[in-house]
């Protein structure tokens, strides 16, 4: 069973375990005392526990809850819950989660990391590029978790061996700070303590910068009883931005108020941050706002109340805030991979949830109140202040610190149900960022018999093995794959002939058993494949499609036409026929030059070379790629491909996501459903290529595996998840737990090259090494199809495909024709622009 286990207290996770419950039924459990869980030494990594649950609330559809003993004990397969210091339940929460074998969301060490302000603020100037307060740190010693030799704009560290003998190079440090060029814009100090231990304690003194003496005094005084785990700042004082606000309605004075500024950011799809929400808190600048001191309210609303008046301003202020908060999270995450296992409290832990919050204080500029923030108290959040630097708004880092973000979130999502406002996105995008990371665990060590290798297209398969850590045991036809060195166990068997496939099923079964494998699943992507995997999963008893739903059948159409390989694949032997005589000598091309495997390999010989003849369907030509478990849709990801290259129908250009508008995209989806469900695909990742005209959608074909060239590649960088792995949970017969409502990251344009039009450019003048540079710099995306051209004349395959993202499809499609201009892929023969221009 897939188990989720939160420990500890549930007010900040009610919310998720809740929409949990809905989505995957009994894979939520709370875990309220010690006495219900015990660790036991893992049975698949040494020096790791397994975390057994005897006892536990568990959440089902509708809200509903039970109180369950588990008989035998379940296994969690991620953990999360309260770790913050100072926590009632810290103490047993953190000592059951420290060293699992799990995943596990957070942890007692990184929650003391991220709540010393040092630490933290390090980290989002020196990794996340993000602006921090001018600060003056004097910490003890080597201080291992602080990196020797790296530089933090804004931040100066300075060692110290004894405190208490080094008076003169303190008063020396703080003149110099006091005197820099990084104080000119600010006229009062804090002088603090900074460490988990004094998190909160609003331990602090403020002084003016000309006082000098009394500054270093401050620090001197700090300096008494310093340990190696905590530090003293000196930190300069930022005031607040001042916006125009309106003229009060009443003579009564203005009170000087601050805003605060809370957000939660979740690793999801791809370990990329996500921003899941924001909620705002307003109260007096003199007193900082803290949690539940005041109810929350929007961010637009709340500019708006701080005389923010232009909606763009406050759209460009709420992007803003969102690349911060994921640029910070994403520097903490890099930073947690760097550390040991012990300083993260276990080789599985990592933050997951980010809470960040933000004040401001608009009335109160003079005082300049720097913001006092919290955030969640299952990872850690980032204190935002709003200053005014040289006349522009700008969002300046404090620190990170973990506390109940979480809950204020929920308590805005709450109130909006309450008044009639749309379900918000937060549970849904933590529940589906914990399961996804539960059932990752879940795929550890599975056995998986993969039928055939595939080409060079298919390379990600064996990275995203080891990734998942997946046991491979692989069929292929070829003894000589570069794949054989890369799985578990290599069984060279020549499948080829699939005419035969009955028998090759029989003889891969006692290559199985001869070999003594037993595994949890069996699947193919590659098209010559899938009837044998299907005949080879019906042998063995495991989930798949039935033999009989993969093999495909051909029709009598009128003219136009269009003629192709019953059996085939890319594309190749495909051609727009306008009368019998055409179709009669395009097949006798096809019986001639293509008769078995050998003569073009990986298309579908091995079933035969005959033809069918399919109706001719005008419209646009889009691809489906689908999730379907038990007949029921789990996702679905719709492309829109470029005009073909008739006659023979040879793809050109594809953008993802689609540009039709959502309820032709819905036609399609479902269209390619019922397709599959007619055809008995109930379980599996398949790929529906569709036309789409006035009429609605026609069926061109039903692969049934993940859809091939980029798309996996694609459907990851723009929405997240993985068809690969989404395929594989299908196989083990676990629903794959998906994104329920997809939104785009990026937009993708991309276009075919072609060996017979761009072979020779990109190989002599240097532009596939053009691409291979631009696509290690993330700039392009560059997908290899094969190594070599395949095929010849009307028979040929694109080489690969390059694409470049945008925040919009327009500005992909520019960078991408820009870089066909410049690269010499576009021509008067092959005219990208030509074939971006179908995307509007």
């Amino acid at each position: 069973d897939m188990t989720v286990c939160v420990l500890g207290s549930p007010t900040p996770f009610l919310p998720v375990l809740l929409e949990g419950g809905t989505r995957c039924p009994g894979a939520m459990v709370l875990c309220l005392s010690p006495t219900w869980a015990s660790r036991v030494p893992s049975e698949t990594s040494p020096g790791t526990w397994s975390l057994l649950l005897s006892r536990g609330v568990s959440f089902k559809v509708g809200g509903h809850s039970a109180l369950e003993t588990f008989v035998p004990p379940r296994r969690a397969n991620y953990v999360t819950g309260t770790f913050a210091p100072g926590d009632p339940e810290g103490g047993w929460v953190g000592e059951l989660a420290r060293d699992l074998d799990c995943p596990t969301g957070g942890s007692v060490p990184l929650a003391h990391r991220l709540q010393d302000t040092l630490v933290a603020r390090w980290v989002l100037a020196a990794r996340a590029n993000l602006p921090v307060p001018p600060t003056l740190a004097f910490v003890l010693g080597a201080r291992e978790d602080l990196p020797a030799g790296t530089t933090a704009p804004g931040v100066r560290l300075v060692r110290l061996e004894d405190p208490q003998g080094q008076q003169s190079l303190v008063q020396e440090e703080v003149g110099a700070f006091l005197g820099g060029a990084a104080m000119e814009s600010y006229g009062q100090v804090v002088v603090r303590p900074a460490g988990w231990r004094w998190w909160e304690t609003g331990t602090r003194s403020t002084h003016r910068k000309e006082e000098g003496v009394a500054v270093a005094q401050a620090v001197g005084a700090r300096l008494w009883g310093l340990t190696e785990e905590d530090s003293v700042l000196l930190e300069a004082m930022v005031p607040t931005a001042r916006l125009p606000v309106p003229p009060p309605r009443s003579p009564a004075p203005r009170l000087p108020m601050a805003l605060r500024i809370c957000t939660l950011v979740c690793r999801s799809w791809g370990d990329r941050p996500q921003l899941c929400q924001v909620a705002c808190t307003v109260g007096r600048a003199e007193s900082p706002v803290r949690h539940g001191a005041a109810l929350p309210q929007g961010l637009d609303s709340s500019l708006q109340q701080w005389g923010m008046a232009a909606p763009s301003q406050r759209q460009a202020l709420a992007t803003r805030l969102r690349e911060a908060t994921e640029a910070a999270m994403a520097a903490l995450l890099a930073t947690e991979a760097e550390l040991s296992s012990q300083q993260r409290g276990g080789a599985r832990a990592h933050t997951d949830i980010l809470g960040e919050s933000g004040a401001g204080d608009t009335a109160g500029a003079a005082r300049g109140h720097p913001a006092v923030l919290s955030a969640v108290s299952l990872s850690p959040g980032v204190d935002f202040l709003l200053a005014c630097v040289d006349d522009a708004l700008e969002l300046v880092a404090l620190g990170t610190n973990s506390q109940r973000c979480l809950e204020t979130c929920a308590l805005a999502e709450a109130m909006g149900r309450a008044v009639g406002e749309l379900r918000g996105d937060l549970p849904r995008l933590l529940a589906e960022a914990m399961l996804h990371r539960a059932q990752c665990h879940l795929v550890e060590g599975k056995d998986i018999l993969l039928i055939g290798a595939g080409g060079v297209s298919k390379s990600f398969v064996w990275e995203a093995a080891r990734d998942y850590g997946l046991r491979i045991h692989l069929v292929e036809s070829d003894p000589e794959h570069f794949a054989a060195g890369l799985v578990q166990t290599f069984l060279p068997y020549d499948s080829r002939e699939h005419r035969r496939d009955e028998e090759h099923a029989e003889r891969v079964l006692e290559l199985l058993r001869s070999r003594g494998l037993r595994p949890h699943a069996c699947l193919s992507y590659w098209d010559d494949c899938v009837v044998l995997a299907a005949l080879v999963c019906q042998g063995l008893g495991l989930r798949g499609p039935a033999p009989a739903a993969v093999r495909r059948a051909a029709a009598v159409v009128p003219f136009p036409a269009v003629a192709k390989l019953e059996f085939g694949a890319g594309g190749v032997g495909v051609r727009l026929v306008e009368n019998a005589g055409q179709c009669h000598a395009h097949a006798a091309r096809l019986w001639r030059d293509l008769r078995d495997d050998a003569d073009h390999p990986g298309i579908g010989l091995g079933w035969g070379n005959a033809m069918l003849l399919m109706e001719y369907v005008p419209g646009t030509e889009h691809d489906v790629d689908l999730v379907v478990f038990e007949g029921r849709l789990l996702g679905a990801w719709v492309s829109d491909n470029g005009p073909t290259r008739v006659p023979a129908f040879l793809e050109t250009a594809a953008c993802l996501p689609s540009c039709l508008p959502a309820d032709r995209q819905a036609q399609l989806v479902r269209a390619a459903l019922e397709c599959c469900r007619a055809c008995g695909l109930r379980d599996g990742v398949f790929n529906v290529e569709l036309k789409l005209g006035p009429a609605g959608p026609r069926l061109l074909e039903i692969n049934p595996r993940m859809g091939g060239f980029y798309l996996r590649d694609w459907i990851r960088e723009v929405y997240g998840p993985d068809l690969l792995l989404a395929a594989v949970l299908v196989a083990l017969g676990v629903p794959p737990v998906l994104p329920a409502r997809p939104a785009p990251r990026t937009h993708l344009a991309g276009v075919m090259c072609l060996g017979s039009e761009h072979g020779e450019t990109l190989a002599g003048g240097g532009g596939m090494e053009a691409l291979r540079e631009l696509h290690g710099r993330g700039l392009v995306r560059l997908n290899r199809l094969f190594e070599e051209p395949e095929g010849a004349g009307e028979y040929e395959e694109p080489l690969l495909s390059v694409a470049c993202a945008g925040a919009t499809l327009a500005e992909a499609c520019e960078r991408l024709l820009g870089l066909c201009q410049g690269l010499g892929i576009d021509s008067p023969r092959y005219p990208v622009e030509h074939f971006l221009s179908h995307f509007k």
